[in-house]
């Protein structure tokens, strides 16, 4: 059985009743076929090369509905566990494209979050500023609040930080938090935040810039480089193009403006600029086939001849289309976890020899199929309903026909909630 909570088991199941999208939490169990991908980044990067202070840039690949999304929620646990914190950012043309520096900076410090106390849990407090507070008030119940205003002004001023406003910005507020000057922490965590803060706002704390467009990536690294300074191991940035289109959109301004900011990232993780940084950015094909080409400079760095493995733990490229199961192996073995986690969810013992057949048919009927939306999804939603169906109303076996109904049903569902008007964004992919 999958060793997690029932309270973390039940959140499991409801979330892939409702959605059929990965969960927020617990992702690893249901995870199955990308197992060696998550093995190099953990024993080659989190616990080696990153702890030491290098960094790395990978490309994550895979068709829309490919499961990008699962393996990037699967490295930010991996991550977590190696104590590491996480951003996880979705992007999207309207509202966080990779093109627009400022606004990728709003959007990873509002999403970056330490390693969750409890196994299982979500931490409710998310952003640079909370992240901040917290780790405040665990070092003053630890070591008392002289010691931690030693720390702050001596340690956190002094932190090899690009920014040295923003490394003034990271300690004042962390001083803010200690002396319990609420109005303080208002200011400088709106200016940590990326929003508009007039300069008289906070020059007495020794800021005297503005974070804009122009210097955001600068910012940027400066984050990462306070995250480490501050006693995480470093800090992981994991990007996902939520929507079939691409978030720069389709001028060749915005592409340009795009992989010139990719080339950049990579070339400062090539000259360990970012210490304890990974970043992972999760694209469809088309971004290699197609957007790529077009610049030389970002195509000779993240050319590979072959994908990342063990035999090639330095490659920039994650294929998520090559995994270690065939497709209708892949569907049995994600099915037979989720089994698990039902079971653990309901307090309740299934036939192994029924449920197993149950499986592989409908399993066999959603490998063979090809759908518009995310085969694994219609897959999971079913094998889900059913076996609700066999909890409430009794163990059956269900026939070849009823399992290719139910996945012809889901895919239905699914297309049909896409032409009501459902964006792609919504449509993640498990």
């Amino acid at each position: 059985m999958t060793n997690i909570s029932r309270g973390l088991a039940l959140r499991v199941i409801n979330t892939l009743g409702e959605s059929g999208t990965p969960p927020e939490r617990g992702v690893r169990s249901l995870n199955v076929g990308n197992e060696t991908y998550l093995r190099v980044l953990r024993d080659e990067y989190l616990n080696l090369l990153l702890r030491e202070g290098g960094s790395a840039f990978k490309l994550v690949q895979a068709y829309y509905g490919g499961g990008k999304t699962h393996f990037l929620l699967c490295l930010r646990e991996e991550a977590w566990e190696a104590g590491f914190a996480v951003a996880y950012v979705g992007l999207s043309p309207s509202e966080c494209p990779f093109h627009e520096p400022l606004q990728v900076y709003r959007a990873v410090v509002r999403a970056l979050r330490a390693p969750p106390a409890e196994d299982g849990a979500l931490s409710a407090t998310t952003g640079l500023p909370d992240l901040l507070r917290d780790l405040v008030d665990d070092r003053r119940a630890a070591h008392g609040d002289e010691a931690v205003r030693t720390w702050l002004t001596r340690t956190v001023r002094q932190m090899p930080v690009e920014s040295q406003s923003l490394r003034n910005a990271v300690a004042g507020f962390g001083l803010a938090c200690l002396d319990g000057d609420t109005a303080r922490q208002d200011v400088l965590g709106a200016w940590l935040l990326g929003d508009e803060v007039p300069v008289s706002a906070h020059r007495d704390a020794g800021i005297f810039e503005s974070i804009g467009r122009a210097n955001a990536f600068t910012m940027l690294r400066s984050v990462c480089q306070a995250i480490r300074g501050l006693g995480f191991q470093g800090t992981a940035l994991l990007f996902d193009e939520l929507d079939r289109n691409l978030s720069i959109g389709s001028t060749s301004r915005n592409r340009s403006r795009l992989t010139d900011n990719l080339r950049e990232m990579v070339d400062l993780c090539g000259r360990g600029a970012l210490p304890g940084v990974l970043m992972a950015y999760a694209v469809p094909p088309e971004f290699l086939r197609v957007v790529v080409p077009e610049y030389p400079a970002l195509q000779q760095r993240l050319a590979s001849p072959l994908p990342l493995s063990i035999r090639s733990p330095q490659a920039s490229l994650i294929d998520l289309e090559q995994l270690d199961l065939a497709p209708r192996d892949l569907l049995i073995a994600i099915g037979q976890r989720i089994l698990d986690v039902f079971q653990q969810a309901r307090g309740i013992t299934l036939d192994p020899i029924l449920q197993g057949t149950n499986l592989a048919r409908l399993a066999a009927e959603a490998a063979e199929a090809q759908f518009e939306v995310s085969h694994r999804r219609i897959f999971v939603k079913a094998w889900v309903g059913l076996l609700n169906e066999q909890a409430a109303s009794g163990e059956r076996a269900v026939e070849t026909r009823e399992a290719a109904d139910r996945v012809l049903g889901g895919a239905r569902a699914l297309l049909e909630a896409k032409v009501g008007g459902a964006q792609d964004a919504t449509f993640v992919d498990f």
